[in-house]
Protein backbone atom coordinates (compact mmCIF):
# COMPACT_ATOMS: atom_id res chain seq x y z
CA UNK A 1 0.00 0.00 0.00
CA UNK A 2 0.92 3.79 -0.93
CA UNK A 3 2.40 5.86 2.04
CA UNK A 4 -0.56 8.57 0.96
CA UNK A 5 -3.33 5.47 1.31
CA UNK A 6 -1.95 4.09 4.23
CA UNK A 7 -1.60 7.65 5.99
CA UNK A 8 -5.56 7.87 5.17
CA UNK A 9 -5.97 5.21 7.88
CA UNK A 10 -3.30 6.93 10.19
CA UNK A 11 -5.09 9.29 12.80
CA UNK A 12 -3.69 10.79 15.13
CA UNK A 13 -4.53 11.76 18.51
CA UNK A 14 -2.42 14.59 20.31
CA UNK A 15 -2.69 17.83 22.22
CA UNK A 16 -2.11 18.91 25.59
CA UNK A 17 0.18 16.46 27.59
CA UNK A 18 -2.18 15.28 30.37
CA UNK A 19 -5.20 15.28 28.87
CA UNK A 20 -6.63 11.72 28.59
CA UNK A 21 -4.90 10.82 25.36
CA UNK A 22 -3.37 7.91 26.88
CA UNK A 23 -6.58 6.94 28.09
CA UNK A 24 -8.64 7.59 25.15
CA UNK A 25 -6.11 5.19 22.75
CA UNK A 26 -6.71 2.49 25.58
CA UNK A 27 -10.20 2.45 25.15
CA UNK A 28 -9.86 2.42 21.25
CA UNK A 29 -7.39 -0.97 21.54
CA UNK A 30 -9.71 -2.43 24.13
CA UNK A 31 -12.22 -2.33 20.75
CA UNK A 32 -10.26 -4.03 18.70
CA UNK A 33 -8.54 -0.71 16.80
CA UNK A 34 -4.63 -0.57 16.34
CA UNK A 35 -2.65 1.95 18.53
CA UNK A 36 1.05 2.97 18.47
CA UNK A 37 2.18 4.30 21.23
CA UNK A 38 3.55 7.67 21.93
CA UNK A 39 7.58 7.91 20.79
CA UNK A 40 8.27 10.53 23.89
CA UNK A 41 7.41 7.74 26.22
CA UNK A 42 8.67 5.21 24.72
CA UNK A 43 12.21 7.21 25.08
CA UNK A 44 11.55 8.47 28.20
CA UNK A 45 11.06 5.05 29.78
CA UNK A 46 13.93 3.46 27.95
CA UNK A 47 16.36 6.72 29.04
CA UNK A 48 15.20 6.39 32.29
CA UNK A 49 16.00 2.64 32.42
CA UNK A 50 19.51 3.21 31.20
CA UNK A 51 20.70 6.30 32.54
CA UNK A 52 20.54 8.51 29.47
CA UNK A 53 20.51 11.60 28.32
CA UNK A 54 17.90 12.01 25.54
CA UNK A 55 14.86 13.50 27.57
CA UNK A 56 13.00 16.47 27.44
CA UNK A 57 14.28 18.01 30.64
CA UNK A 58 18.03 17.36 30.25
CA UNK A 59 18.46 17.18 26.37
CA UNK A 60 15.28 17.87 24.63
CA UNK A 61 17.02 18.53 20.91
CA UNK A 62 18.48 14.76 21.50
CA UNK A 63 15.05 13.73 22.38
CA UNK A 64 13.36 15.23 19.60
CA UNK A 65 15.55 13.75 16.71
CA UNK A 66 15.18 10.35 19.26
CA UNK A 67 11.24 10.92 18.54
CA UNK A 68 11.30 12.18 14.96
CA UNK A 69 13.52 8.36 14.25
CA UNK A 70 10.70 6.51 15.82
CA UNK A 71 7.74 8.32 14.41
CA UNK A 72 9.04 6.97 11.31
CA UNK A 73 9.79 4.11 11.71
CA UNK A 74 6.10 3.57 13.87
CA UNK A 75 4.54 5.12 10.15
CA UNK A 76 6.47 1.97 8.48
CA UNK A 77 5.59 -0.82 10.91
CA UNK A 78 1.78 0.32 10.73
CA UNK A 79 1.61 0.40 7.13
CA UNK A 80 0.96 -3.29 6.86
CA UNK A 81 -1.99 -3.10 9.25
CA UNK A 82 -5.43 -2.54 8.43
CA UNK A 83 -8.44 -0.50 9.23
CA UNK A 84 -7.94 3.16 11.18
CA UNK A 85 -4.71 3.12 13.52
CA UNK A 86 -4.37 5.97 15.59
CA UNK A 87 -1.39 7.27 16.89
CA UNK A 88 -0.57 8.15 20.37
CA UNK A 89 1.31 11.86 18.92
CA UNK A 90 3.85 10.83 16.54
CA UNK A 91 5.83 12.84 13.94
CA UNK A 92 4.04 16.01 13.67
CA UNK A 93 4.83 16.32 17.60
CA UNK A 94 7.95 15.11 17.23
CA UNK A 95 8.76 17.62 14.78
CA UNK A 96 7.26 20.55 16.93
CA UNK A 97 9.42 19.86 19.38
CA UNK A 98 12.63 19.59 17.55
CA UNK A 99 11.60 23.19 16.21
CA UNK A 100 10.99 24.56 19.79
CA UNK A 101 14.01 22.56 20.85
CA UNK A 102 16.25 24.15 18.73
CA UNK A 103 14.63 26.72 16.09
CA UNK A 104 15.64 24.14 12.94
CA UNK A 105 12.59 25.09 10.55
CA UNK A 106 11.84 21.16 9.96
CA UNK A 107 8.38 20.64 10.38
CA UNK A 108 6.98 21.69 7.11
CA UNK A 109 9.52 19.46 4.75
CA UNK A 110 9.34 16.57 6.93
CA UNK A 111 5.38 16.43 7.64
CA UNK A 112 4.76 17.17 3.75
CA UNK A 113 6.60 14.14 3.01
CA UNK A 114 4.57 11.93 5.62
CA UNK A 115 1.05 12.58 5.92
CA UNK A 116 -2.05 11.37 8.32
CA UNK A 117 -5.39 11.62 7.96
CA UNK A 118 -6.90 14.99 7.32
CA UNK A 119 -8.64 15.15 10.60
CA UNK A 120 -6.41 15.66 14.16
CA UNK A 121 -7.51 15.16 17.19
CA UNK A 122 -6.38 17.30 19.96
CA UNK A 123 -6.89 16.85 23.28
CA UNK A 124 -6.70 20.77 25.19
CA UNK A 125 -5.67 21.33 28.58
CA UNK A 126 -7.66 19.45 31.43
CA UNK A 127 -6.12 20.72 34.63
CA UNK A 128 -8.49 18.82 36.59
CA UNK A 129 -6.80 15.26 35.17
CA UNK A 130 -3.56 16.52 34.87
CA UNK A 131 -0.96 15.16 36.89
CA UNK A 132 3.04 14.87 37.31
CA UNK A 133 4.96 11.62 37.12
CA UNK A 134 8.82 10.52 36.87
CA UNK A 135 8.10 10.14 33.15
CA UNK A 136 6.19 13.68 32.69
CA UNK A 137 8.30 16.37 34.47
CA UNK A 138 6.88 19.64 33.38
CA UNK A 139 4.01 21.06 34.94
CA UNK A 140 0.96 22.34 33.82
CA UNK A 141 2.27 25.86 32.24
CA UNK A 142 4.84 24.12 29.76
CA UNK A 143 2.11 21.88 28.69
CA UNK A 144 -0.07 24.20 27.97
CA UNK A 145 2.36 25.76 25.64
CA UNK A 146 3.53 22.96 24.04
CA UNK A 147 -0.33 22.46 23.29
CA UNK A 148 -0.40 26.31 22.03
CA UNK A 149 2.44 25.22 19.48
CA UNK A 150 0.67 21.75 18.26
CA UNK A 151 -2.38 24.22 17.58
CA UNK A 152 -0.42 25.90 15.59
CA UNK A 153 1.43 23.61 14.01
CA UNK A 154 -1.64 21.33 12.61
CA UNK A 155 -4.13 23.49 10.73
CA UNK A 156 -0.58 25.03 9.24
CA UNK A 157 0.17 21.62 7.78
CA UNK A 158 -3.07 21.60 6.21
CA UNK A 159 -4.82 19.29 8.78
CA UNK A 160 -8.57 19.84 10.14
CA UNK A 161 -8.20 19.88 14.28
CA UNK A 162 -11.22 18.20 16.03
CA UNK A 163 -10.91 19.37 19.81
CA UNK A 164 -11.83 16.39 21.85
CA UNK A 165 -14.49 17.11 24.47
CA UNK A 166 -14.14 16.75 28.07
CA UNK A 167 -15.95 13.60 28.55
CA UNK A 168 -15.74 10.01 30.05
CA UNK A 169 -13.00 7.73 28.32
CA UNK A 170 -15.65 5.41 26.47
CA UNK A 171 -17.59 8.75 25.14
CA UNK A 172 -14.58 10.40 23.95
CA UNK A 173 -13.85 7.23 22.28
CA UNK A 174 -17.34 6.68 20.38
CA UNK A 175 -16.79 10.85 19.37
CA UNK A 176 -13.91 9.88 17.67
CA UNK A 177 -14.72 7.12 15.90
CA UNK A 178 -18.61 9.08 14.81
CA UNK A 179 -16.10 12.01 13.81
CA UNK A 180 -14.29 9.55 11.63
CA UNK A 181 -17.26 8.03 10.22
CA UNK A 182 -18.61 11.42 8.76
Amino acid sequence: MSEGLAGQRFVVISGCSGGGKSSLLAELARRGHAVVEEPGRRIVQQELATGGHALPWVDGAAFARRAIDLALADRIAAAGRDGWIFFDRGLVDAAVALEHFTGEPVLEGLCRDHRFHRRVFLAPPWPEIYRVDAERQHGLEEAEAEYRRLAEAYPMLGYDVVLLPRLGVGERADFVLKTLAT
